[in-house]
């Protein structure tokens, strides 16, 4: 059983109710779906949220849901990269609601629905939020879902049976910048953004279409003066578009780009007995 609530525009709190001392729940995390875009791997987005749907997981989206590079004032567009269903006069319009009847069947599972670099450049080119458009049909039909921002924070507040100890994991979204590095995939920028994040459980990040997770060891002296031990995660998923094919040709060809992976992530919140709980994040591929 859970809960999604709103503090802010970019703070929110997942409130978490386990069954038992010894429950789960599970969380969906995705970014870089690009939904729109031919490449988009639906068959693997359609298992993950049909997956989701079974196990009552909300679906935590970190941007870029939408690709929406085929418009007007945009130096990327390409007509072969356009759905038929979208080669429309009003190509943003039909992005929204041909996005909406697709999640229509999730509607009770999403969460965050993050803003990426996608999403902000069709705000800055033609005045509209694609997000903030497919959030209200969402809503109007009932779903929790919430906007949020490029980045933000959701507290996950779990309780188990008749425990009355509420434990706080912190997860912060940040959509992300840069081009990840073909040698480090974007893991260096973990040393930055642990010394402002330091507060943080789990740092969820996404843009670079890389895969992959570092849990960074902390260990401080507590209210009690017992010395405790943490952890801080930070995640990278890599969303569902697969542009290399074959390496024939096209813009990630022409720029070098190498290969990606696809997929999301799971995170699993758990008990593990009276007033404990914890935390692990496993691939979703």
């Amino acid at each position: 059983m859970w809960k999604f609530e709103e503090k802010s525009r970019n703070v929110h709190v997942l409130r978490i109710k386990l069954d038992c001392t010894h429950g789960e729940q599970w969380i969906l995390l995705q970014s870089d779906v690009h939904w729109d875009n031919p490449h988009c791997d639906r068959a693997m987005l359609k298992k993950h949220l049909d997956l989701a749907l079974e196990r009552n997981a909300p679906v935590l989206d970190a941007g870029d849901f939408f690709c929406a590079m085929q418009g007007k004032y945009d130096l990327r567009s390409s007509k072969k990269d356009i759905r038929p269903e979208h080669q429309t006069a009003n190509y943003l319009d039909s992005l929204v609601s041909t996005a909406a009847d697709f999640l229509q069947p999730y509607s009770s599972i999403l969460a965050l629905r993050g803003r990426g670099n996608h999403e902000t450049s069709i705000g800055k080119r033609h005045e509209t939020d694609l997000t903030e458009r497919l959030t209200e049909r969402l809503r109007a039909g009932g779903s929790p879902a919430r906007t949020g921002g490029y980045g933000g924070f959701i507290r996950i507040q779990v309780k188990a049976g008749k425990v009355n100890t509420t434990k706080s994991f912190v997860y912060h979204y940040y959509h992300g910048s840069g081009g990840g590095g073909p040698v480090t995939r974007g893991v260096i920028q973990t040393n930055r953004m642990s010394v402002y994040l330091a507060d943080c459980d789990i740092v969820h990040s996404g843009h670079t279409h890389d895969a992959w997770q570092l849990p960074i060891a902390r260990i401080k002296l507590n209210g009690n003066d017992d010395i405790e031990h943490s952890r801080i995660t930070f995640i990278r998923t890599a969303g569902y578009k697969e542009e290399y094919a074959d390496g024939y040709g096209g813009w990630h060809i022409e720029r070098g780009g190498p290969p990606k992976p696809t997929g999301a992530a799971w995170l699993r919140i758990y008990s593990e007995g009276k007033d404990r709980f914890n935390y692990e994040i496993t691939e979703a591929r």
